[in-house]
């Protein structure tokens, strides 16, 4: 056993959708979240900005002697790449995302919704056409969801009309299966549904990152804990707003401990 916390970070607070589905199924492992809400959003920066935050963020979280390490950051994850990190277990949002998108459309047309520096980098289309050639991918940067979700405008009239107005067109492509490309969206669940309707199948990355954890598990690639003792959520800028809405998206779960970090 090892009881070792699991790092997580994303920029801001779209990554405790991830984190709220590893607590759902891995109710003994130990977590530190760390939010950069000093420097967020990370989707209209440069790679080489991103790539230096992320790094940053990562020499953190490894100076809390985690176990394993995860970008709940889509646009992170454009610029870290799992394969060219060796010191510890690495899992970006992508390569799940992508592999749950294909194992679920049936007729290989993929949308996928992200910041602009996820869509730009064409990750998530790059990625499906390795694992099924065939398959058709229609992009559509969707920036004003971040500011959106981290407001906290979860089913609100506006974020409604602006859900609609980025979709509009990526739905005539008649695609069954929706990437939410973005760690912020899930957020915004609601609201993006409303305008897909229930024939589209919405993905997020937090099942499917989960899915590989749990394999790695099995591998004992990962030691697993046998007890939970902390939920501990750290980031750049102190804010009230955040912590209100961190504690309503990861209910009914308990964080012990809420930390203002320096980097």
């Amino acid at each position: 056993m090892d009881s070792r916390p699991i790092g997580v970070f994303d920029s801001g607070i779209g990554g405790l959708t991830v984190l709220k589905e590893l607590l759902y199924q891995f109710p003994l492992e130990n977590f530190i979240y760390l939010g950069d809400t000093a420097r967020l959003p990370y989707g209209s920066k440069s790679g080489e900005t991103i790539r230096k935050y992320s790094t940053q963020n990562l020499d953190f979280l490894k100076s809390k002697n985690v176990k394993a390490l995860i970008i709940a950051c889509n646009s992170a994850s454009t610029q870290m790449r799992e394969e060219l990190y060796q010191e510890l277990p690495l899992y970006n949002v992508i390569d799940p995302g992508a592999e749950e998108a294909v194992r679920k459309t049936v007729t290989n047309k993929i949308g996928v919704i992200g910041t602009r520096a996820t869509v730009v980098s064409k990750a998530y289309e790059e990625k499906i056409k390795i694992l099924k050639p065939e398959a058709q991918v229609y992009q559509q940067a969707c920036p004003l969801f971040v500011p959106l979700a981290e407001e906290g405008w979860l089913d609100d009239p506006i974020t409604n009309l602006i859900a609609y107005r980025y979709l509009q067109g990526l739905l005539q492509n008649q695609i069954d299966t929706l990437v939410l490309g973005c760690t912020h969206y899930p957020i915004l669940k609601n609201s993006i549904a409303r305008v897909t309707g229930p024939e589209i199948t919405l993905l997020d990355s937090g099942e499917a990152i989960a899915r590989k954890i749990h394999k790695d598990m099995q591998t004992l690639r990962i030691q697993p804990s046998e007890k939970q003792t902390q939920v501990r959520i750290c980031m750049t800028d102190s804010s009230h707003h955040f912590i209100s809405l961190a504690e309503k998206v990861l209910l009914p779960f308990m964080v012990h401990q809420f930390e203002v970090i320096n980097l």
